[in-house]
């Protein structure tokens, strides 16, 4: 159980019981929008962010934690919601419950793995919660009158997951639908899975699609394919100008250097791992795919 607090026009309410507690400044990163669930048994929190440890709670007492996965702006209530349950898929568990294992997470070492990690915990409440609890596809919350169902959706990273909740509400998590695209930058992550998981979702029938980020809430099947598209559309983009790129003989640390991800003003610490991991896998596409050679050692070169 846990305090409550009044989230007044910032709560949203989708249905009789599912409500979108929305983030600041509509969900933009560092905050996101978290969902709420209250059955006649328990109510649950989906990814509780930081506006939500701001604000003191959620609009009602809550059983138990749920994350879509373990990324920093997911996990702040963690901790928060310390008589809570908390649960994650299986594959993401070592990042919910150690700050070492969120670090595995990303794959970052040496100084930016700890001024990563102090400001994690300074600025996303990070909390290990050794007793999270795994949950694998398809899993079934049933809170009494509503149900929540665990959708695994790996890319972004390996338990990333959506939820699919009685009344027609489904949860995307950072499948956000923005214009910056779909992120596989992390160690965890996997472009080939990633696409499979846009594939997977093109077939779910909802009335409101709900996204971390950005986008929030989408009304009608019609307007998410829309996104859909656009944002899958945002991998061959990048696939093809670094295919330009290598017109000219070229090494991942130039690509790096070069920026295909984030644009060259963009300043975050992890950036430049980001982009390494991002052009490793087109890389490797590309090679697979007879688009393009290993000239000399570490250097690639487009056919």
């Amino acid at each position: 159980m846990s305090l409550t607090a009044d989230w007044g026009d910032a709560q949203r309410h989708l249905t009789e019981r599912v409500s979108v507690l929305v983030g600041d400044d509509n969900g933009k990163y560092p905050s996101g929008n978290s969902l709420v669930i209250g059955g006649d048994g328990e109510a649950v929190i989906i990814d509780p962010s930081v506006t939500v440890v701001a604000r003191g709670g959620a609009p009602m007492s809550v059983d138990a934690v749920i994350n879509s996965h373990s990324h920093e702006d997911h996990m702040p209530g963690n901790g928060f919601f310390s008589e809570a349950r908390v649960h994650i898929h299986d594959d993401d568990l070592p990042g919910a419950r150690s700050l070492d294992g969120l670090m595995d997470v990303y794959g970052l070492n040496g100084e930016i793995r700890d001024e990563f990690s102090k400001q994690i915990v300074d600025e996303f409440n990070f909390t290990p919660r050794p007793d999270a609890e795994g949950f694998s596809d398809g899993h079934v919350w049933d809170l009494g009158r509503v149900q929540v169902e665990a959708v695994h959706l790996p890319g972004h990273t390996r338990g990333h997951s959506g939820f699919r909740i009685s009344g027609g509400v489904f949860f995307l998590s950072d499948i956000d639908l923005t214009g910056f695209g779909p992120y596989y930058g992390d160690a965890w992550s996997d472009l080939d899975d990633f696409e499979r998981s846009l594939t997977q979702i093109r077939d779910e029938e909802a009335e409101f699609y709900v996204t971390f980020h950005h986008k929030g809430v989408i009304e009608g099947r019609q307007a998410f394919i829309k996104l859909l598209d656009d944002f899958e559309a945002v991998i061959p983009l990048r696939h093809e100008a670094m295919l330009t790129f290598l017109a000219e003989p070229h090494s991942i640390e130039e690509m790096v250097t070069n920026r295909f991800v984030y644009r060259p003003h963009v300043q975050h610490m992890f950036a430049d791992s980001v982009e390494h991991r991002s052009a490793v896998m087109h890389v490797q596409r590309m090679l697979v795919r007879d688009e393009a050679v290993e000239v000399a050692p570490g250097r690639f070169q487009a056919i």
